[in-house]
């Protein structure tokens, strides 16, 4: 699994049957600075994940990629990728909170 920060939505109107009705939102992979391991820095590339939880613009969630993402509920037949499977509340790096959900 994987953190990342919900940049943007994405719209399909034709896509496969199987994912009509489903949210598919842009993902910006967050990683913890080796530098600084109290704050997170963006990864270099995006990720498109169908959102199982109901996240929005500005989330940090937790996503999963490949057959793990067809493990989440609802998805054993839907041909994704990446799958949000959770809305942060709170990291923990080092025995310091890095970041906080609002």
């Amino acid at each position: 699994m994987f953190l990342a920060e919900v940049i943007g939505q994405v719209v399909a109107t034709k896509k496969d049957e199987q994912m009509t009705g489903r949210k598919l939102l842009l993902l910006r992979p967050m990683l913890v600075d080796d530098k600084d391991p109290s704050k997170f820095k963006p990864g270099q590339n995006t990720v498109v994940a169908i959102d199982t939880v109901g996240a929005g613009e500005g989330e940090l969630v937790m996503f999963c990629q490949g057959s793990s993402a067809r493990a989440a509920e609802g998805l054993k037949q839907v041909p994704v990728d990446a799958a949000i499977v959770a809305i942060v509340d709170r990291v923990e790096v080092l025995g310091k909170n890095i970041y906080k959900g609002g």
